[in-house]
C-alpha cells in the first residue's frame, strides 16, 4: 500500500499559524517554569525575599500565601495552550502531508512540545528555584485576576475540595520540623553556620515539643526543708547541696508550702534570727503539672520573674522541680560552674558497652550514640529497665530488649544509680517491647 504525499502549496495563513503554535509553545513553557518554581518555594523562603526588597517577592509573597488560586490557575492555563498549540499542529500537518501528516504532528508534539515546554522550563525551575520564582510572580499575579482565568480557577478549585474532601493546598509552602532540621544539617555541612549554631537550631525545634516531666528535677533528688527548721539548719544545708533556692514542706514533699531563698536566709542570720522558724521567711510556691509544655512554662516563669517551679504528677503528689537552669540547658546544653562537680551521663567502657546513669534520657542516647532502644510512657534509661525487669532490680540483674542488654550496676535502696548497657551481636531474648 503506498502512501501518498500531497504537495500542498504554503499559505500565507501557515505562517500566522506557525507564529501562533510558537508563541503558545512558549507560553506553556513559561506556565511549567511558573508551576514547578512557585510549588517548590516556601513561605519562610518568600518572606526572606520581600524583606530583602527583591523585584516580584511581594506578588510572590501573596501567591505563595494563598496556593490554590494560582495553582489551578497555571495548570489549566499550560493545559489549554499545550492543547491548543497541538491542535494547530495537527490541523497544518494534516493539510500539508496528508495522511503522514498525524504522524509528523505526533512526533513534533512528542519531542518538541515536551523539550521546550516541559523539560526545559521545569529543570531551569528546579536549578534556579528563587530567580525563577521572582521572574514568573508578577506575571501570574495578573493572570489569576483575569476574569475568565478566575472563574474557571474557582470553578476547578472546587471540584477538587469536593473529591479530596478538603483544603488540598493547606500545607502547602509550609516547613516541617524535619525539614528545617534538615536544612540546618545542610547549611552545617556547606559550613555556612558552626556546628554548634545546628545544634542550638535543633534543640530550640526540640524544646517545643517537650514537657516538663522529662527535664525536672525527680522527687528523690530535690533538695529541701521542713518547715519546723531553723533558719541556720536550711542555710547550711542549702550551702552543703550548692543550691539558692528550696521548697520548704510540712511533714512530706508532698505538702509544699513555699519557697525560701538563699538571700532571704543570710539576711535573717546576720540580723539575729539564726535560731527563728524558716516558715517565717519563706516565699510562695508555684506549681505546674508535668505535662506543661516547657516553652508554655519559660514564658511564665519570664513573665512571673519567678525561677522555680514544683512540678505535680496527676494525683497531685511532689513530681519533681524546674529551674530557670534547667529550661535554659535545654537550649543551650548543661551549664557547669567552677564549682559543680561534673560527671560524665555516659561512660564508654570498651566499644559495645557502656556505663549510663538511670536518669538518662532514652531519646538523648538513641541520638548521641545512634542505638535504637525502646521508646514508651518512660523517659529515662532507669525508667525502660524497669519496664523490662517488671519488678524492682538487685545489682547484676540483667533485663535484654534485642541485642541490647541493660545491667544494675549501682543500687541503693530501690533506686537503680547506674546501668551497663551492652550492644549484643544479635537478639538476645525478647522483652516484648
Amino acid at each position: 500500500m503506498n502512501i501518498i504525499i500531497a504537495a500542498v502549496a504554503w499559505r500565507a495563513s501557515d505562517t500566522l499559524t506557525v507564529f501562533a503554535v510558537v508563541v503558545l509553545i512558549a507560553a506553556s513553557g513559561f506556565v511549567a517554569l511558573a508551576e514547578t518554581s512557585l510549588t517548590r518555594i516556601t513561605k519562610v523562603k518568600a518572606s526572606v525575599l520581600a524583606e530583602q526588597n527583591r523585584r516580584g517577592a511581594k506578588d510572590l509573597s501573596k501567591l505563595i500565601e494563598e496556593p490554590g488560586k494560582f495553582l489551578n490557575a497555571i495548570l489549566l492555563t499550560g493545559l489549554v495552550f499545550q492543547l491548543v498549540a497541538a491542535t494547530l499542529v495537527g490541523v497544518i500537518a494534516a493539510r500539508l502531508f496528508g495522511a503522514l501528516g498525524v504522524s509528523v504532528a505526533i512526533v513534533f508534539e512528542v519531542i518538541v512540545i515536551f523539550i521546550v515546554a516541559e523539560a526545559i522550563p521545569k529543570n531551569y525551575a528546579v536549578h534556579h528555584g528563587e530567580r525563577a520564582a521572582l521572574f514568573s510572580a508578577p506575571i501570574v499575579s495578573l493572570l489569576v485576576r483575569f476574569p475568565l482565568v478566575r472563574g474557571a480557577s474557582m470553578v476547578v478549585s472546587g471540584i477538587t475540595n469536593a473529591l479530596l474532601k478538603g483544603q488540598p493546598y493547606s500545607t502547602m509552602g509550609n516547613v516541617s520540623e524535619q525539614e528545617l532540621l534538615a536544612m540546618a544539617d545542610a547549611a552545617a555541612e556547606d559550613e555556612a553556620i558552626e556546628d554548634q549554631e545546628r545544634e542550638i537550631i535543633a534543640s530550640v525545634i526540640e524544646f517545643g515539643d517537650t514537657v516538663a516531666r522529662e527535664i525536672m528535677v525527680p522527687r528523690v533528688d530535690i533538695v529541701a526543708a521542713d518547715q519546723t527548721s531553723t533558719i541556720d539548719f536550711v542555710l547550711s544545708l542549702a550551702l552543703e547541696k550548692g543550691v539558692s533556692r528550696l521548697p520548704i514542706y510540712d511533714h512530706n514533699l508532698d505538702n509544699i508550702t513555699g519557697i525560701v531563698m538563699i538571700k532571704d536566709l543570710v539576711r535573717a542570720s546576720r540580723s539575729g534570727q539564726r535560731l527563728a522558724l524558716v516558715a517565717t521567711i519563706t516565699r510562695g510556691a508555684r506549681f505546674v503539672p508535668e505535662t506543661k509544655p516547657v516553652l508554655a512554662l519559660l514564658r511564665e516563669m519570664q513573665a512571673g520573674k519567678y525561677h522555680l517551679v514544683l512540678v505535680v504528677d496527676e494525683y497531685g503528689g511532689t513530681a519533681g522541680l524546674v529551674a530557670m537552669e534547667d529550661l535554659i540547658e535545654e537550649l543551650v546544653g548543661d551549664i557547669v560552674d567552677e564549682f559543680d562537680l561534673e560527671e560524665d551521663e555516659v561512660v564508654e567502657i570498651r566499644p559495645g558497652c557502656y556505663r549510663v546513669k538511670a536518669t538518662k534520657s532514652v531519646d538523648e542516647l538513641n541520638e548521641e550514640y545512634s542505638l535504637s532502644l525502646p521508646t514508651g510512657d518512660w523517659d529515662t534509661v532507669g525508667g525502660l529497665f524497669l519496664q523490662l525487669l517488671e519488678h524492682l532490680p538487685k545489682v547484676g540483674e540483667e533485663a535484654t530488649s534485642g541485642k541490647y542488654a541493660l545491667i544494675a550496676e549501682n543500687v541503693i535502696r530501690n533506686r537503680v544509680v547506674t546501668i551497663r548497657l551492652e550492644i549484643r551481636d544479635g537478639p538476645s531474648g525478647d522483652s516484648g517491647i
